[in-house]
């Protein structure tokens, strides 16, 4: 199958397309590059024996997505690209509804020119705002986030059930995320942001490598264990792995779905920082600063309809995502080293 994946060359997208290749499908990555590496198309060659079809391109350029359907012979779409920083989406909401949003209505515009209506989305679990309980079910009220970034998830999945309550002929499958963390057992993908990273693990793994001098966490006075926010942490394999089950869904089931994937349970930050020095061996500096705007104490979910639908669950510990985390950041470090020094 060829399968269309926006954002592929990023941190999801880029996994999701090895598990796709290893699966016998043809991903056809779709990036502009703007939070990732070109190198990222080598180094899936290197893990699967086969390098992937990469074109660079903006989410937002309607023409260009239609010509690349058409052109390509796609058969579904997983649709990765897009701003995802909660604290960021504070700072430049117009950005994220920007790119978010018009992104995604040029591409199911050109879906639907070019007569493909099968879509995987990615979701996140900020859809469902500040908890009422936990864990967290599909049947939980959305609509309340708390931050720009969660809304633009909110808007585009109202987007694919009005379009699928049009349209009975679409397939839209939600895939409402957790916290994906780790990387490629390999080492040679991962979470590898531009800049200073905005997610927790990849900021963890410079500090242990002395690429960042401390941890700033954010909050140490919520509601929790120990005063630090509590997330479903999911490994990266696991998530990508889901977005592969959910494929055969995608394409035999018509209408709007939404599923919850993560673990099913929650670690703080301080239990990751943890585990993640027991895995590298090296200490994390940490620093509490006050809460961040638009973040919330914790979340988890039950994560019981993936399996039902799509026979799938996660199987990855949090010590397996800290120490695949740690082997990328590792391996990248020695990279630099190697180039700097030729």
């Amino acid at each position: 199958m060829r399968v269309l994946l926006t954002g592929g060359m990023g941190f999801i997208g880029s996994h999701t397309a090895v598990v796709l290749q290893e699966a016998g499908h043809e991903p056809v990555l779709f990036d502009n590059l703007s939070n990732a590496d070109r190198s990222v198309a080598n180094r899936i060659e290197r893990i699967t024996g086969r390098a992937p079809q990469f074109i660079e391109g903006d989410i937002r350029d309607g023409a260009l997505l239609e010509k690349v359907l058409r052109e390509e012979a796609v058969d579904a779409v997983i649709h990765f690209a897009g701003l995802k920083a909660v604290g960021e989406s504070v700072v430049k909401p117009l950005e994220y509804f920007d790119n978010n949003l018009t992104g995604t209505l040029r591409l199911l515009e050109a879906m639907r020119a070019s007569g493909v209506k099968r879509l995987i989305f990615s979701s996140s679990s900020t859809v469902y705002g500040t908890p009422a309980h936990l864990p967290l079910q599909e049947t939980d009220p959305t609509g309340e986030a708390t931050n720009p970034y969660g809304r633009t998830k909110i808007m585009i999945e109202e987007m694919l059930a009005d379009l699928c309550r049009a349209d009975p002929e679409w397939s839209a499958v939600c895939l409402r995320y957790f916290n994906p963390i780790g990387a490629h057992p390999s080492g040679l993908i991962g979470d590898d942001p531009n800049g200073i990273p905005n997610n927790l693990l990849p900021y963890v793994s410079r500090v242990a490598n002395g690429r960042l001098p401390f941890l700033n966490v954010y909050g140490n006075d919520y509601d929790t264990p120990d005063g630090t926010g509590v997330r479903d942490y999911i490994h990266v394999m696991d998530l990508a792995r889901g977005h592969a089950a959910a494929l055969p869904y995608a394409m035999s089931h018509t209408g709007w779905r939404a599923v919850n994937l993560g673990c099913g349970r929650g670690y703080s930050v301080l239990e990751v920082v943890a585990a993640f020095e027991k895995a590298s061996g090296r200490r994390v500096p940490v620093k509490f600063a006050p809460r961040r705007t638009g973040d919330i104490a914790a979340n988890w979910c039950d994560p019981a309809l993936a399996r039902e639908l799509f026979g799938w669950e996660a199987k990855l510990t949090i010590e397996d995502m800290c120490r695949d985390a740690w082997r990328f950041e590792s391996m990248r470090a020695a990279e630099a080293a190697a180039q700097t020094q030729s």
